[in-house]
């Protein structure tokens, strides 16, 4: 196995983040039955996660950044997509218990 760099480990990690987080904004435009909108995001999914693949098939050290960026994607993500309208200040996230 040949070394880790350090520019393609970050590629692939910014990638994998990417990946997810375009991942979860497809998934939220199936849901809502947005067809383009669901269809374009599919088509970043695919392009984004080529990258990532095709890096880290030469060198397995590669998959460690990937689950790194994956983790980092979906939780921005998620983190970013329910957001209560107004901003902070207008009540409990979506999802949070009443109290």
């Amino acid at each position: 196995m040949s070394s880790v760099d350090p520019l393609t480990a970050a590629g692939v990690l910014l990638a994998t983040a990417a990946t997810d987080a375009v991942y979860v904004m497809f998934t939220s435009a199936v849901v809502a039955r947005k067809r383009v909108s669901a269809a374009t995001w599919s088509s970043f999914w695919y392009v984004l996660s080529s990258y990532a693949v095709i890096s880290y098939t030469e060198n397995w050290a590669y998959v460690a950044f990937a689950a790194v960026g994956s983790w980092v994607g979906a939780y921005a993500s998620l983190t970013f997509l329910h957001r209560p309208p107004g901003g902070p200040s207008a009540g409990p996230p979506v999802g949070a218990s009443p109290e």
